[in-house]
């Protein structure tokens, strides 16, 4: 098993750039996470959000040229039993809608797949946001199930998740 690196490597598509989050793209993420096409989908953040440490946590800033645009991390189940690797991600509206998040979920997926050896990932959209849901089964990721009353929304209500998952052999390059 790969350790989670003390420093996460550079990861490039064909237009976006995943990079280290650093101190310098606080202020830009915060921005784009507090847009109402993210923000519905997305928990409110922390106070020392993005920077907060979080054990087996790598944490990206999509970048598309020198613009910073999105926000992407995974997670890794590390016991020999159950390993897989977990993904979320989100970018900013005005660059929804063009094919960069898929590129994006190929990206990390390659990665994980490729560099860490994983042979299982997951994702946990909510069950509503169908632009997303439909990016990732490009990528080859399958439903699995819906979670009933999954995640409290910023109004109090339960909403439902799709726990959705890739095997290795399934990924769609």
């Amino acid at each position: 098993m790969a350790p989670t690196p003390e420093v996460p490597p550079e990861l490039a598509g064909p237009r976006v750039l995943l990079t280290p989050v650093r101190p310098e793209h606080r202020d830009r993420l915060r921005e784009i996470h507090r847009q109402p096409e993210v923000c519905r989908w997305w928990q409110v953040p922390d106070d020392d959000w993005p920077e907060a440490e979080e054990q087996d946590t790598v944490k990206y800033t999509v970048m598309e040229g020198d613009q910073i645009v999105g926000f992407a991390q995974w997670y890794q189940e590390p016991d020999p039993d159950y390993r897989h690797a977990g993904l979320d991600l989100f970018l900013s509206s005005e660059t929804q809608g063009r094919g960069l998040g898929t590129e994006v979920v190929r990206v990390l997926c390659a990665h994980l797949i490729d560099d860490h050896r994983f042979h299982r990932l997951v994702i946990d959209p909510k069950l509503a946001n169908t632009p997303a849901i439909a990016c990732y089964r490009k990528v080859g990721f399958k439903d699995v199930g819906v979670m009933r009353e999954y995640e409290m929304n910023k109004d109090g209500a339960w909403d439902d998740g799709l726990l959705m998952d890739l095997l290795a052999r399934e990924f769609v390059r």
